[in-house]
């Protein structure tokens, strides 16, 4: 600050992150050129592939240049921005303040900054604005779980797999039409270097280590007492029998919609989160274990599956199954 108290201008530069970690990616910028900012609020948050952390303002004043965007990688003492003249700022607002003429158009620039206010302290991870905005979700809304109250992934996919429900119990013909509100049939996020990071240990660790099964005991006599009561009625009407399947195919999808995490795949530093239930059912042949793809499984009724899955079972047993028959699965049931 110079002797008549105007900030001059302060880099904003990339800190050191750590031993052995030479370089990071923006992950959000929480604020916007023009806004002003005091000395120590959080201005940046760096992602590497081992932490992340928050940039704060080396000075109070106006961040007057964003000179690194988001989602671009950095080096340590790169610059990220500039603080500049923050008292020229502050004093231009009190002096439209006299002319009353102007005061209405003023005040509703005042009134959205204290409405955006609470919005701004709701901080976004970058995959959570992105699935916010493919999803139509107001990002506002949703509760965060992160650090801090930070919204995540994770809290935007719950709130996306719940919008859809409300829709999906009207009559069949409006479902296709609330599934292209809640965003396409896949959505792409790029992962952070941590993540990034977390995926090639856990695949290393796949590749490299013995693979345990866990076993954990369900309490199904409610469902085989349902059953046997419908069983009989059900293979009249539809032609085909009641079987088990079913049930887990349906249990396994509501599991799936409130842990979308579950229904994605990685592809090179993406995660691609599935918005449809493309289930796989193990079927033995004398070949050995196949696994045909029941396709959208969470728009077919008890009858569709089951009888899509005893389709499939004679056409594997038969060697007749196709290769689209066989691949894209997003979740297996063995």
């Amino acid at each position: 600050m110079n002797e008549i108290g105007i900030v001059m201008s302060v880099e904003i530069k990339v800190p050191s992150l750590g031993e052995s970690v030479t370089e990071a990616t923006i992950g959000q910028w929480f604020k916007k050129v023009g806004d002003r900012v005091e000395a120590d609020e959080p201005l940046v948050e760096l992602e590497t592939d081992k932490v992340t952390l928050e940039v704060n303002a080396p000075a109070s004043g106006v961040l007057t240049d964003i000179l690194a965007e988001e989602g671009a990688d950095v080096e340590v003492g790169a610059l990220l921005g500039v603080i500049g003249e923050g008292q020229g700022a502050a004093a231009a607002k009190p002096a439209e303040a006299p002319k009353k003429a102007e005061a209405p158009k003023a005040a509703p620039k005042a009134e959205p900054a204290p409405a955006a206010a609470p919005a701004a302290e709701k901080i976004l991870s970058p995959a959570a604005r992105k699935a916010a905005g493919d999803a139509g979700i107001d990002a506002g809304s949703v509760e965060g779980t992160g650090r801090d109250g930070r919204v995540m992934k994770d809290d935007v996919q719950r709130a996306a797999a719940a919008k859809p429900a409300a829709p999906a119990q009207p009559a069949a013909a409006p479902a296709p039409k609330a599934a292209q509100p809640a965003g396409e049939r896949e959505t792409r996020v790029r992962m952070t270097k941590l993540r990034r990071r977390i995926a090639e240990r856990l695949k290393d660790a796949q590749n490299t280590a013995a693979i345990l099964t866990t076993y954990n005991e369900v309490d199904m006599s409610q469902v085989m007492a349902l059953r046997n009561r419908y069983k009989d009625g059900f293979e009249k009407k539809h032609g085909v029998k009641l079987g088990f399947m079913s049930f887990f195919v349906k249990a396994a999808i509501a599991g799936l919609k409130e842990y979308p995490a579950v229904n994605a795949q990685i592809d090179g530093d993406e995660l691609i989160y599935k918005n449809h239930y493309d289930i796989g059912v193990a079927v033995g042949t004398e070949q050995g274990l196949v696994v045909p793809v029941v396709r959208d499984a969470d728009q077919l009724s008890f009858a569709g599956v089951e009888a899509t899955i005893n389709a499939l079972g004679v056409k594997a047993r038969d060697g007749k199954l196709t290769m689209e028959e066989l691949t894209g699965g997003t979740f297996t049931i063995s």
